[in-house]
């Protein structure tokens, strides 16, 4: 009996190739951006999954009320991990604390690299069970002048031979010995980046100011990980250690009022966003809307298929008569119908598979993956297995019970009649299609108009022609007079700065400020950037009053240029001249420049001070490109220099504009995965129309063909044809725009400097939806309608 319902299917199949066609290619788009969204949102819930002891993992945040406002950070005092592990230790196997990922220059011979990695304790292999393809993970690290390398860095140095025991320079400072090799961590791990593990010890070394510290629970500037004993609950620990760092700091520390908590791996890449104290989400909303458009394109598709095998109900109604007639059973039936889409579904999942495989390449590009299929793997052709079977049932279930429901005395005297109200359901899916799809259009245009917005944000400075240098080594700081000199001499740039943060991010921050009319409880934290004298000019930030930084002042040493936002937080009369003390040394403030988009250009711009570093904190090196020198010849004279000046150090730099547009790099991502899903969803609705447009006209040759005999032109039979079309899109534009309204309303929420939403961005999909719809019916009305009215009434 199978046999012949799949037998009867393929005929049925291959009798009516167009509507075939149609349906498999609408299903075949539909299940690729399913599969598409399916294997994004798997890599999304599988991040960090490498690790075995994922469950038991978590790293120690803390939230402290900072002006005002409670924030949270992950960088913690480095004394945090051994005040947890004393305090705490029956609830914890592993305390430990690490680095942020730095970058190095790592040497050997002639080979010389700036790669990235993090200094550790020696317990990070057995937590992270990293797997160490040579060497001894209990030893590894023991040693403070050792390296464990990733597979990829250890062959970039190394080729084939053996690297255990070979010796790396670090920096150009201190030697290391090659003790460990690990398996380079997958892409979807929060360490993907880390090529090299060094010993914490050496880190402790390298800053010997750490140890010096006469206030060691004043200042973050480590992470803390943590791995729960086997039975010990994760949230009942969070609450054990809230006031560990409070119990130690002193009196002006409590004013921050800081709470420890765990914050567990498995919310570390889609629960990572905070919000005075809570979590509030993060990238599980792209999951959740991803998942939706996947399924809604998908429900798209088989809507397709349920128009399409309905529509043609006619036609079918005489083979279901003649079936009942001589006994098939109304389960027989349904089983019949259910074969056929369920084998137009597998040819459509094997379809998808094709354009999967050639959409993956630009799909991971966009989407910032490694994502591909997973050909050799028994668990995923069984999913897909039930992926196909799922929507051949769906797509076949309303075909099936409708068209089973035929009367055969009716269908075999002639009298039966579809009727006017059996197209109605047909005419609803059709108005949901064009909801789906012009909600996906209003939402995509939305998504880019938010970014083009912030983009055309004042930043408040020049970010053209600017790049940084970041430094490994000192010699291009001790040498940096001599560098800026030869290269302005040259004309490659027009001025060149030394800071401790770039224009583009906060890499410290500060508190134990005062000022006149302070509250004294008020816990304050500023970024706070130590920069040389010629910062200003070689930014181009812009002064609202006041002057820049000048080496004709002396006092400049002790000096503040503050922002725009630091003077309303301040809330001073006149800022320019008075004293702000910073850890009770007395500081002027000489300037107030416009706020500079330092953080997300979709937030409001923190109270910042910039100052002249007088301790050598430079990490880079910031030029302005003489515009009327070509880039690269420029950029080859400053290679040149720096090279002369520290030839140990690879010379690499980033342009400042290039950074800067990585702010946007989420929000362009959800919007170009967005308009493409909105153009399948389009195209699958329109490819649906394009299907049921062909039966329209198909079903009214006589009726067209009598209209043109008595005078109809083919315009008049255009518009009678369009005409229910456009009637059905109007109706799905009136159910689409207050939704989308809603939704991208909320959704914009989320950001302090936003976007409104236009009233031109609804006509624009509104006019786009109607115009598609008449352009995918104009060709079967026209054809239609121009059709010889002889052949159409012959049998007459």
């Amino acid at each position: 009996m199978l046999r012949s319902y799949f037998k009867i299917a393929f005929r049925n199949l291959l009798k009516n190739k167009g509507y075939t066609f149609i349906n498999i290619a609408g299903l075949a788009a539909g299940m690729g951006v399913a599969l598409l969204i399916g294997l994004w949102i798997w890599d999304e819930l599988t991040f960090n999954r490498n690790h075995k002891n994922y469950d038991r993992i978590a790293q120690v945040w803390q939230h402290n009320l900072y002006n005002g406002e409670k924030r949270s950070q992950v960088s913690n005092p480095y004394v945090m991990a051994e005040e947890i592990r004393n305090n705490y230790g029956s609830d914890f196997k592993y305390v430990i604390q690490s680095s942020w990922n730095f970058g190095r220059i790592l040497t050997v011979g002639e080979r010389k690299f700036n790669k990235s990695g993090m200094y550790w304790e020696p317990e990070v292999i057995d937590m992270f069970s990293i797997k160490l393809l040579r060497g001894d993970p209990e030893q590894a690290l023991k040693d403070p002048y050792s390296i464990v390398l990733s597979e990829s860095v250890a062959k970039a140095y190394f080729d084939d031979a053996d690297p255990i025991g070979q010796t790396m320079r670090i920096n150009n400072k201190n030697d290391v010995k090659v003790t460990g090799v690990y398996e380079d961590m997958p892409h979807n791990s929060k360490f993907r980046d880390m090529s090299f593990i060094m010993p914490w010890d050496l880190y402790i070394i390298e800053n010997e100011w750490i140890k010096t510290m006469t206030n060691p629970w004043g200042s973050n500037f480590t992470q803390t990980w943590a791995m729960l004993a086997e039975n010990a609950d994760m949230e009942l620990v969070s609450v054990k250690i809230v006031d560990v760092k409070l119990n130690k700091v002193d009196e002006g520390g409590r004013n921050y009022k800081p709470e420890v908590f765990l914050h567990p791996m498995s919310k570390w890449r889609l629960y990572s966003d905070f919000k005075n104290g809570q979590n509030v989400g993060g990238r599980i909303e792209f999951v959740w809307m991803f998942g939706i458009i996947g399924v809604f394109v998908l429900l798209l598709a088989c809507i397709n298929f349920m128009n399409l095998s309905t529509a043609r109900s006619e036609k079918r109604a005489k083979e279901v008569g003649i079936r009942k007639s001589i006994g098939s059973m109304r389960a027989q039936l349904i089983n019949q119908f259910f074969s056929e889409s369920i084998v137009v579904a597998i040819l459509a999942f094997i379809f998808s598979l094709g354009l999967v495989y050639l959409a993956l390449p630009a799909f991971n590009d966009v989407a910032g993956k490694k994502l591909t299929l997973l050909w050799n793997s028994p668990t995923f052709w069984l999913i897909g297995l039930a992926f196909s079977l799922i929507t051949g049932i769906l797509a076949g279930s309303y075909p099936a019970l409708y068209l089973s429901s035929f009367q055969p005395v009716k269908v075999l005297k002639g009298t039966f009649r579809v009727g006017r109200l059996a197209s109605l359901p047909r005419k609803v899916l059709v108005v949901l299609q064009f909801t789906v799809s012009v909600i996906l259009i209003i939402g995509t245009i939305v998504v880019f108009r938010q970014i083009e917005f912030a983009k055309d944000r004042p930043i408040g400075y020049e970010r053209n022609g600017l790049i940084n240098i970041y430094l490994q080594t000192p010699d291009i700081h001790n040498h940096f007079e001599a560098v800026r000199n030869e290269l302005k001499s040259q004309g490659a740039i027009l001025e060149m700065t030394e800071a401790g943060s770039p224009t583009t991010q906060v890499w410290n921050s500060n508190g134990g400020f005062n000022w006149t009319g302070k509250d004294p409880a008020l816990a304050v934290d500023f970024p706070n950037n130590g920069v040389s004298h010629e910062f200003g000019k070689t930014v181009g930030w812009k002064f609202k009053e006041g002057r820049d930084f000048s080496r004709e002042f002396a006092s400049d040493s002790n000096a503040f240029v503050i922002n725009e936002a630091a003077a309303k937080f301040l809330a001073l009369e006149n800022p320019i001249g008075e004293t702000l003390t910073w850890n009770d040394r007395p500081y002027k403030i000489i300037g107030i420049i416009e706020d500079m988009i330092i953080e997300s250009p979709y937030e409001p711009v923190r109270a910042s001070l910039w100052h002249i570093d007088r301790n050598d904190n430079a990490n880079l090196v910031i030029l302005k490109l003489n515009p009327e020198m070509s880039s690269h010849d420029a950029l080859e004279k400053i290679k040149t220099i720096f090279t002369h000046y520290s030839p140990e150090s690879p010379f690499s730099y980033e342009f400042v504009d290039i950074e800067y547009a990585r702010k946007f790099s989420d929000e362009e991502r959800v919007g170009k995965l967005a308009s493409f899903f909105a153009i399948l969803a389009v195209f699958i609705s329109c490819l649906g129309i394009f299907g049921l447009a062909s039966f329209v006209a198909e079903q009214r040759t006589k009726e067209i063909g009598v209209r043109k005999v008595m005078g109809a032109s083919v315009v008049n039979l255009w518009g009678m044809l369009s005409k229910d079309f456009l009637i059905l899109v109007i109706i799905s534009l009136v159910f689409a725009m207050p939704f989308a309204w809603y939704v991208m309303h909320n959704w914009l929420q989320k950001y302090q400097y936003r976007s409104d939403i236009a009233w031109w961005i609804f006509v624009a999909a509104g006019v786009g939806s109607i115009t598609l719809t008449l352009l995918t019916v104009s060709y079967q009305s026209i054809k239609a309608a121009m059709a010889n009215p002889v052949n159409s009434l012959r049998s007459e």
